[in-house]
């Protein structure tokens, strides 16, 4: 199992200022050197309550994503040397908000952007996205991304994996009590894709905490027990992925070997569209 990747959750409370922000990168970095990934709850720079409102955030309070916040934090991920995921921000894109999860590589650079694309509604007064969104870390994987409800909606993990993502990183800001259902999807999307699945949610008194990971077989590997403030690390051994697909989860189910030549489509009305067995197996990245 090679290709191992160290990664931080920041099970914290939102909106800190970006000093304060700056500051508890720096402290976990010197605590965990060896970690290569810092991933942040949903909207952890921004007052939460902006996103639900009434009558939705306001355009003049958020930026877009070439901003000076998105230049900070940049920065940040520049001196630290690290890939740095801050939680999902509002994204002022000519006067249309989004809920938007950036990544930034140890070079500083802004290297993708994702946009929630099933926001919470009727609560969440954003524009959703439209495109599923991965990166890759060099010498590590392809990673996937997601945020908050997305969890719900399969279709978007089982394309994510099929672009050959070996983990999903979903960014979740829940105070309320459903949480129990987001921890059993967690480890649901991580089984019927087997892929990782990071999912990092907010402290109280923003939110109930209980972040974790989960391995391509749905076990979870480590887990925040309540909701105060913690950092979880762990490594993602992601060849792991390519392992349990070829022998099956449990040595036994290999989904992405269902298909044999010969097979004929299965029609989705739906999607108005179609599996095919000549095109199921995911990409290698």
């Amino acid at each position: 199992m090679s290709r191992s990747l160290p990664i931080a959750l920041m099970q914290l409370p939102s909106n800190p200022s970006l000093d304060e922000f700056a500051i508890r990168v720096k402290e976990v970095v010197e605590q965990f050197p060896a970690t290569e990934l810092l991933v942040f709850p949903e909207l952890h720079l921004t007052n939460a309550a902006d996103g639900f409102t009434e009558s939705g955030p306001r355009a003049v309070e958020n930026e877009p994503l070439d901003g000076p916040r998105s230049r900070r934090i940049g920065e940040i991920a520049k001196k630290h040397g690290v890939w740095l995921i801050p939680g999902s921000v509002l994204e002022n894109d000519g006067g249309t908000i989004f809920n938007t999860l950036p990544v930034y590589s140890p070079e500083g650079e802004l290297v993708t952007s994702y946009r929630k694309i099933f926001p919470w509604r009727p609560y969440e007064k954003v524009r959703p996205g439209n495109r599923i969104v991965y990166f890759d870390i060099p010498g590590r994987g392809r990673i996937g991304l997601t945020i908050c409800y997305d969890a719900w909606f399969p279709e978007i993990h089982r394309q994510l994996a099929w672009f050959g993502c070996e983990a999903i990183i979903n960014v979740v800001l829940t105070p309320t009590i459903d949480r129990e259902q987001e921890l059993v999807l967690a480890r649901a999307n991580a089984i019927v894709n087997q892929v990782f699945v990071a999912s990092v949610n907010a402290a109280t008194p923003s939110a109930v905490g209980q972040s974790l990971v989960v391995d391509p077989e749905g076990r979870v590997r480590s887990r925040a027990a309540a909701a105060e403030s913690c950092v979880i690390t762990d490594v993602l051994h992601l060849g792991l992925v390519e392992e349990i697909r070829e022998r099956g989860t449990a040595g036994l189910n290999c989904l992405w070997k269902q298909f044999e030549a010969g097979d004929e489509p299965l029609e989705l009305p739906v999607y108005e569209g179609r599996i095919s067995p000549d095109t199921w197996t995911p990409r290698t990245s």
